[in-house]
């Protein structure tokens, strides 16, 4: 049997823009009784929704028991960006996934927002979904990396352009006084996060799969039947799928020592007159800085600004949220320092030592998946779609990343974090230079 896990208090969605402006409330039953199904998932965020959903989608039946309600982690809490791409350098990892390796997850990332758009269109969820990205340049360097990105997007085989825009190119797109020039594609996009998780579930029910909310798993039993007990029942399982992420706490504690947990927040301010909003950002793109501890910004459906990155380097939520944020925004755009801010929140994202998605096998039939590190509104659905995969039986494109060696955090929870704030203070300084 896996660790028991403390009963906590189950909770509705933290108070944030998505959680306002939700197309409904998610009310799917408690789990009850002892059931049973082919396969089971623990986790209601992208992750376990969309491996759910791809197995029902192969008629497979399948069981899916979130803690708290669907979206209530990082999934229904993250900034919106769908950006492509899969981790960080796989190269690193040429001696365990070969060159194949490395060329699978390169069409990975490309294919992960495919998986998106693909999902928003067959199942009609609405969820604002709009392309458009720029990355934007701090130093030169910068400049001279998106070159080189540009080239290798052209390299791989990537179908969509990415242009390279100087200053006033940029301005078109990112009307900011902050940025040297930038990089911007038509593949990567934003969305509202909640209102995408919460129809993804919805289409998985109408599929016939049971969706359990406030159903916080407390044990799992382990065999050629999986059993997951949750407070008030049970389901019984050929397979096993464990999709929690961050907030697993010490359900499984071999996988809790690979991830740690670390704050990333946003704010949302109040709508703003359209001509404010097509001043700052005429092409309503999503944008992100190249920093370690980056900033990110788009625009919601009703001209919110939403802006958001990693608060502080220690990973936990900083005391004044709003005025850090502020802050933040207003270096960027400072024509907004009087504009109300209607929402701040944070959620805690999984961040690995290798910055590369954790998936594989506990056991022949108990799998996993976490550890998008920030990155994880498109990759998720394409971990979640080559899981499935490999439970089909189809297998190549999971074992390439399963082969990617991960590591514990040193010291576990207790040092952890504090080797998390040195690794970060690092990169700040090199972000500096």
């Amino acid at each position: 049997m896996f660790g028991l896990r403390p009963i906590q208090e189950t909770r509705e969605h933290t108070p944030s823009f998505y959680a306002a402006t939700a197309n409904s409330q998610t009310a799917f039953p408690t789990l009850t009784d002892d059931t049973s199904a082919d396969v089971v998932v623990v986790g209601g965020g992208f992750s376990g929704v969309n491996t759910a959903l791809e197995l029902a989608e192969r008629g497979v039946d399948v069981a899916l028991v979130e803690a708290n309600r669907i979206g209530w982690g990082a999934s229904g809490r993250n900034g919106g960006q769908v950006i492509g791409g899969i981790g960080h350098t796989p190269e690193r990892f040429r001696r365990s996934i070969g060159d194949e390796g490395i060329k699978a997850i390169y069409a990975m990332g490309i294919e992960a927002r495919d998986v998106i758009r693909e999902r928003v269109e067959r199942y009609a969820i609405q969820c604002d979904l709009k392309w458009g990205y720029c990355d934007v340049a701090l130093k030169p360097r910068h400049m001279k990396a998106f070159a080189e990105w540009q080239a290798f997007e052209k390299a791989i085989g990537n179908p969509h352009p990415y242009t390279l825009l100087d200053r006033d190119e940029l301005k078109a797109y990112v009307n900011s006084e902050r940025y040297l020039g930038g990089l911007h594609n038509t593949a990567n996009g934003h969305l509202h996060p909640l209102n995408l998780c919460m129809g993804e579930a919805q289409a998985l029910a109408t599929l016939g799969a049971n969706v359990f909310e406030q159903s916080r798993v407390v044990a799992i039993e382990r065999g050629e039947t999986v059993v997951v007990r949750t407070e008030q029942g049970s389901i019984r399982a050929k397979t096993l799928v464990l999709a929690g992420n961050a907030y697993m706490g010490g359900l499984v504690p071999q996988l809790g020592k690979q991830v740690m947990p670390s704050a990333s927040s946003v704010v949302a301010t109040e709508p703003l007159p359209a001509d404010l909003a097509a001043e700052i950002l005429p092409a309503d793109v999503a944008v992100c800085d190249p920093r370690t501890a980056l900033d990110y910004f788009r625009l919601s459906a009703d001209r919110r600004l939403l802006f958001g990155g990693l608060s502080n380097y220690t990973g936990m939520e900083p005391s004044n949220l709003e005025g850090v944020m502020r802050d933040k925004m207003c270096r960027v755009f400072p024509q907004l320092q009087s504009v109300n801010i209607d929402f701040a929140w944070s959620g805690w994202i999984g961040i690995g030592i290798n910055r590369m998605p954790q998936l594989g096998q506990v056991r022949d039939n108990v799998y996993y998946i976490q550890a998008f590190s920030g990155h994880g509104v498109a990759p998720t659905h394409m971990m979640a779609k080559v899981t499935a995969e490999k439970i089909m039986g189809r297998s190549k494109r999971h074992d390439a990343m399963a082969k990617i060696p991960h590591w514990s955090f040193p010291g576990g929870a207790l040092l952890g974090r504090p080797l998390l704030a040195i690794g970060m203070a690092y990169y700040k300084a090199l972000d500096l230079l």
